[in-house]
Parts: C-alpha cells; sequence; structure tokens
C-alpha cells in the first residue's frame, strides 16, 4: 500500500505541478501552453498504479480559430464619406409618396441627406402628416388670410435658411415656386413630373391629367422626368428620364401607376447624386449625373 501511495505522490523535485481533476486523477500541467503546441499529459489513476496510454493534445489559440473563420477581433472601420450630410427640403401638396421614399433612402443610408422641413401648400396633406408623424417641421406655404399672405415669400426664405438648407425637392407640390425662391437657390431646386419633358407639360398638366393626355394623344411611351425648377411651369433643364411603355388598353390609373413606381426610384437616385454632389454641367447649360461607380461615364 505504501509502494502505491508513493507512486501517487508528486516528487518533491518534479518542476511540474499537480492538480485533482474528477474521478481522483491527477495530472501533471505545463505551467504554460503555446499555441499550436503538442504536449504530453500523464495520467495516474488513484485506483491503480498502471500508467494510462500518453494522449497528444493539441491546443489551438481561439485567435487563430477566428483568423480561419475570416473574423478580425477588430472591426473594419467603415470609409468615412467624402461630403457632409446635405439638409434637405421636400415640398408636397398631396399624399407625398415620393417624400416618403427619398425620406426613408435618407434613414437606411441611400441618401447621404437629411429632410430637415417640409413645406406644403395644404396644412392637412397626407405628405404633411405623414412629416408630422417623423417629427419633421412642417411649413404651410402659401399660407393667406383676407386675401393678403400672412407667411410671404420671405419668411420663406428666412425659414430654409434657418434650417441651413442645400436643396429643395418638390414633389407634387402644384404652386409655381416664386422668382424669389428661384433667385434665392439658384441650381438647387428640382421638381418631378409623371410625363417625358417637354411632352404633356406646363401649366394645367399634372396628376392624372397629365395620364389621360398621353394615352389619348396615342404616345408608346411615357414616364418620370426631374428637372431643374426655373420661374415657369416645367421648362427648367432636364435632368434625368425614365421611360416605361405605354400598353394599348392602358387606363389613366394604370399607367399612373407605372409612371410612379419608377418616380420612386429615380427620385433616390437623383438625390443620392446630388448629396454626393456628382452633378456637372456641360458647357451648354445641360446637367449631366456622374455615375458613382465609374466617375468617367455621364448621363
Amino acid at each position: 500500500m505504501e509502494t502505491q501511495a508513493a507512486a501517487l505522490r508528486p516528487s518533491l523535485h518534479s518542476s511540474l505541478p499537480w492538480i485533482q481533476i474528477p474521478e481522483n486523477h491527477l495530472v501533471s500541467v505545463l505551467p504554460k501552453i503555446r499555441s499550436r503546441t503538442r504536449v504530453s499529459l500523464r495520467i495516474r489513476s488513484s485506483s491503480s498504479q498502471a500508467l494510462l496510454s500518453k494522449r497528444n493534445i493539441q491546443c489551438r489559440s481561439s485567435i487563430e480559430r477566428r483568423d480561419r473563420q475570416g473574423v478580425s477581433d477588430v472591426e473594419e472601420e467603415k470609409p468615412k464619406p467624402k461630403f457632409r450630410r446635405k439638409n434637405l427640403a421636400v415640398f408636397v401638396s398631396g399624399g407625398g409618396s415620393n417624400f416618403r421614399s427619398i425620406y426613408e433612402a435618407t434613414l437606411d443610408g441611400s441618401v447621404h441627406g437629411d429632410v430637415v422641413v417640409l413645406v406644403t401648400s395644404k396644412h392637412d396633406s397626407g405628405g404633411a402628416e405623414y412629416a408630422r408623424d417623423k417629427r419633421i417641421p412642417v411649413v404651410v406655404f402659401p399660407r393667406r388670410k383676407d386675401g393678403e399672405d400672412v407667411f410671404s415669400i420671405e419668411d420663406l426664405v428666412i425659414t430654409l435658411r434657418s434650417y441651413k438648407v442645400d436643396f429643395i425637392l418638390l414633389a407634387g407640390y402644384l404652386k409655381l415656386i416664386p422668382v424669389e425662391l428661384v433667385q434665392a437657390y439658384p441650381k438647387a431646386i428640382l421638381n418631378i413630373h409623371p410625363s417625358l419633358l417637354p411632352a404633356f407639360g406646363g401649366k394645367g398638366y399634372y396628376g392624372m391629367k397629365v395620364h389621360k393626355a398621353v394615352i389619348a394623344s396615342g404616345a408608346r411611351y411615357s414616364g418620370p422626368t426631374i428637372h431643374y425648377v426655373d420661374e415657369q411651369y416645367d421648362t427648367g433643364r432636364i435632368l434625368a428620364q425614365r421611360v416605361v411603355p405605354v400598353l394599348a388598353n392602358d387606363t389613366a390609373e394604370e399607367l399612373a401607376a407605372r409612371v410612379l413606381h419608377e418616380e420612386h426610384k429615380l427620385y433616390v437616385e437623383v438625390a443620392a447624386a446630388l448629396c454626393e454632389e456628382r452633378i456637372t454641367w456641360r458647357e451648354d447649360g445641360v446637367p449631366l449625373i456622374r455615375s458613382k461607380e465609374n466617375p468617367n461615364d455621364l448621363f
């Protein structure tokens, strides 16, 4: 028995510490194990003097495992945008579906800007209600009382500048933009129209009136146009267009839905280019969009 006990006791001259583990086993442990180093652990049982077979255990560090899986301990920093976020004012008169598309794009990062104020010609418009729900300031313009303006164009310009507005996006705003605002924001006001301008544009062409006129004309194609705003209806320089077919049996409602679907996508793309300063002007005054992927491509 003493011989057995002696076999189980660690030597006083041993350089390896001993620890107790379950089932009365004593295991000698190296004080430090380097990554991917093979070590032998000698296991002796308190119930037997027989030396169990040696087991080789390969240690791998957690860092090596993470490297093999392509995971870094420190997340790579995303490249910072080259341009500051732009402040956008959106003008609406109705439901504001294009306004909603632009606003959502600012939230998901598609548009490097923020809608800081909404201007509406109707205080109870759907677009205004949506803006209030999102805590976006709402301004009613024009606002009249007894035939006189109680909120002038000068007041509007001062208000927009107080929000440090960079660009104005008209999204179904049916009022003519005053010349004072055009002059205060040169080459900074855009409008979207539901036809391929210069066709079916101008005073009186809006909403379903446009689509009915397109179908009645026999035109085979239609689509949205985004253009810069000047002192007249729908006569500013064209920036972008998207073409959709006019089908033989289309109703005005069906064509309107097809065009509106493209409006939402096109306005977000243009707003993104605007905020990323990818608009360039040709020598003859025609605005072009520079491709994000290939800056040498213009369209």
